[in-house]
């Protein structure tokens, strides 16, 4: 049995520790290595089916090296070896560490709390997703919190105003029975923000979306406001 490819979540926190350790000090002995280790195996889900060896500090270790050779002011070569993710991690944020270091904090105050264990699993949406699975889910979640929801929903279909909050689209008026009740909704609060002890989902945090506009209000980043996408609209 071979322990699973890499994930996004686990490069994410990969890369991040990266850019903190000097090339010096990438080792399986480095307290920091450790520790992240420790969180990987934290982050999986899958532990019936892992090695002794998975995400040990000798193959956290190997991935940063791997790192090593996407990165032009590294010292040496570093680990010709490795897979096509770290590519599109990189290219994804070595050129934004800000981002990087808040997506990665946010993945581990997730892992420190157990917030992802309750999650459910989410669609292969949560892959194109680039904050990872973990946030994802959680995102998710939160949209889809039924209690907040429901009460939304009902407001709006008390006012008649069950329709998308950019394209003013009905489900009811163009699918009739089939469309009645029927939205989405989009949580506005950004990643950065994320809180994760003592948290809720507050009715201000959300707003009625058709599946079109919540795609593509998911699309980029920063996400697109109401206002920005409606403007990308007309």
């Amino acid at each position: 049995m071979k322990n699973p490819k890499w994930n996004r979540d686990e490069l994410i926190l990969a890369l991040d520790l990266y850019f903190k350790l000097p090339a010096s000090k990438i080792s399986s002995t480095n307290d920091e290595i450790i520790k992240l280790s420790k969180i990987l195996n934290q982050l999986s889900s899958s532990d019936k089916q892992k090695e002794e060896t998975f995400r040990n500090p000798n193959g956290v270790s190997m991935k940063l090296n791997n790192f090593k050779r996407l990165d032009p002011d590294a010292p040496g070569s570093g680990l010709v070896r490795g897979g096509k993710l770290e590519k599109v991690i990189w290219e994804e944020f070595s050129a934004n560490r800000s981002m990087l270091e808040v997506v990665a904090s946010k993945i581990r105050q997730a892992v420190k709390v157990g917030a992802f264990a309750a999650v459910a699993e989410a669609s292969e949406e949560d892959e194109l997703f680039p904050e990872g699975k973990v946030l994802f889910r959680l995102h998710r979640y939160r949209e889809r919190n039924c209690k907040v929801v429901k009460a939304l929903k009902k407001k709006a279909m008390e006012k008649n105003e069950l329709r998308c909050s950019v394209c003013s689209f009905d489900f009811y008026q163009t699918y009739g029975e089939l469309g009645r009740g029927f939205i989405e909704c989009h949580h506005t609060v950004p990643i950065s923000d994320y809180q994760f002890e003592g948290s809720k989902t507050n009715m201000s945090d959300l707003i009625l979306v058709c599946s079109n506009c919540h795609r593509m209000l998911h699309r980029k980043r920063p996400w697109p406001t109401i206002k920005e996408l409606r403007q990308i609209l007309s």
